[in-house]
């Protein structure tokens, strides 16, 4: 509770300068004249260009479809002109012949804060013990794990392992991140491919199989999609649930067929083991996945994202918990903005479009919520003034308001069509009604991230993951440690093809 107090008036400090001192200055403008129809068209601008990614991407996300074989004969004539109109557009679906080598050895890396995680750890390695195909070669999981007491689950695990010799337990003493948990372990990996799973994670049985067919492709990293497990405890989760369809079912495989790029995710993504040895994580970066995404991409290597390798996973139940998990990736993404964007610029192996994509990703969706911010104040300026020509009959202002409701709810329209899980009908309805409201509250927890960046705050709070999801918050200091070593042969470039 003192956190969220500390966090509540870092939420009211920030937007009362955000909001508060620029309505006044904006009402002071309109008092001497001024009627800022210039700033309201500038930030209606942002939001349309907003509402025509999310049209671009979800109509791309609607007709794409990923490692397909051969396509079956058309079923009538509509069906024939459909298939035309994808091929001519280029969305007709990567055609990857079925491999005739065999899916080589694989090792299964998981990363867990035992304290935080005991109650769900065990139902993971089950999970992976008895569903997840195994290769001919073989298949190796390697639990990686630190905790600051001994716990009566290790004897659980220990008794597991001593049933099962392809499961190995990693305590890694003295760890306090993911990232150390996994550089750990690194060197022991035996596998061609390694799958890096979070704790609450429950990938497909043929996961391997599937990732295999992008890796022998010459992809050196195939992220999977996320969706979430515990959808139904409540209204929040219901609403993640929506939301991480929309991310990793709709945006990043949108985003993976048109620029040929995409992100590691953190989860349930597939390295060839070369790549991830060479590349590892840095403890330093509260987002270390997109750190290493960044990394990797910079070194040459290529991520490939197929929303058909579906892993299950925990959402937070709770609001406290959402936030500060939230808070997190809004403060990580910053601190990766800041570190890579001129490298993105000056890469020699990106193309034109690439360098637009992550340009996007890292500075435009950083700036977004504070400049989006501003239209607030501008409304309230306006609602002060008693006497204004209204700018909301502008036909420019009405089409871009029309235009940033509209995205979001052909975005869900999307997101229900090629939906990995069967939500019921009304979460998408609710989440069409409430994703204005939704982002409103994710752009106030990004703007508390960025003045933690400003004031240097480097800790962060652990998301619950027990199975009631009531566990208490856990504050997590990171060490100030330098970036792993990469050759600068790959850092000095960047590849993203």
């Amino acid at each position: 509770m003192r956190k969220w107090t500390a966090d509540f008036s870092k939420l009211v400090f920030t937007h009362v300068l955000l909001i508060g001192v620029p309505t006044i200055f904006y009402y002071c403008l309109r008092l001497g004249g001024m009627s800022l129809i210039n700033l309201h068209m500038a930030i209606a601008t942002l939001f349309l260009i907003g509402s025509a990614i999310i049209f671009v991407e979800s109509t791309t996300a609607l007709t794409r479809r990923f490692a397909t074989t051969q396509t079956p004969p058309p079923r009538n004539r509509f069906d024939r002109f459909a298939r035309k109109f994808k091929r001519a557009i280029g969305s007709g679906g990567r055609r990857l012949p079925v491999t005739d080598t065999p899916v080589p050895r694989c090792t299964v890396l998981v990363a867990a804060y035992l304290p935080n995680e005991q109650d769900i750890i065990l139902e993971t390695l089950h999970h992976l013990l008895e569903v997840v195909r195994r290769p001919q070669a073989g298949l190796e999981i390697i639990l990686a794990y630190n905790t600051p007491v001994n716990l009566p689950v290790e004897d659980e695990l220990r008794q597991l392992a001593a049933q099962h010799p392809e499961l190995q337990l990693v305590r890694v003493e003295d760890s306090r991140s993911k990232a150390e948990n996994l550089n750990a372990v690194l060197d022991r990996v035996t596998g061609e491919i390694t799958c890096i799973l979070d704790a609450d994670h429950h990938p497909p049985a043929d996961c391997f199989e599937r990732a295999w067919r992008w890796l022998e492709y010459n992809y050196d990293v195939v992220q999977g999609r996320n969706v979430i497990r515990n959808h139904q405890q409540n209204l929040l989760t219901q609403n993640i649930a929506i939301e991480f369809e929309m991310v990793y079912g709709v945006a990043h495989p949108a985003k993976s067929y048109l620029m040929d790029s995409t992100i590691f995710g953190g989860s349930n993504g597939y390295w060839r083991t070369e790549a991830l040895q060479r590349i590892r994580f840095n403890p330093a970066m509260l987002t270390e996945d997109i750190d290493a995404s960044m990394r990797t991409l910079l070194s040459g290597y290529r991520i490939v994202h197929d929303r058909s390798i579906v892993t299950t996973e925990l959402a937070p139940a709770d609001f406290n918990s959402f936030w500060f998990q939230r808070k997190r990736w809004s403060h990580g993404w910053l601190e990766v903005s800041l570190k890579y964007q001129r490298r993105v610029w000056k890469s020699k192996k990106l193309t034109l479009w690439q360098k637009v994509y992550w340009t996007y990703l890292l500075y435009y969706c950083v700036l977004y919520s504070l400049i989006a911010l501003q239209i607030l104040p501008l409304v309230l300026s306006l609602a002060l003034h008693p006497v204004i020509t209204v700018p909301e009959e502008n036909p420019y202002l009405w089409f871009s308001t029309i235009a940033t409701f509209s995205s979001g709810i052909y975005a869900t329209l999307v997101t229900m069509r090629i939906s990995a899980q069967r939500y019921p009908l009304w979460y998408y309805l609710q989440h069409a009604v409430f994703i204005f409201f939704y982002t409103i509250m994710k752009n106030m927890i990004s703007i508390v991230g960025l003045y933690d960046h400003l004031h240097g705050f480097n800790r962060w709070v652990v998301t619950p993951r027990t199975s009631a999801q009531r566990q208490r918050l856990q504050p997590v200091s990171r060490p100030a440690l330098p970036a792993p070593s990469v050759p600068s042969s790959g850092l000095e470039s960047s590849e993203a093809s």
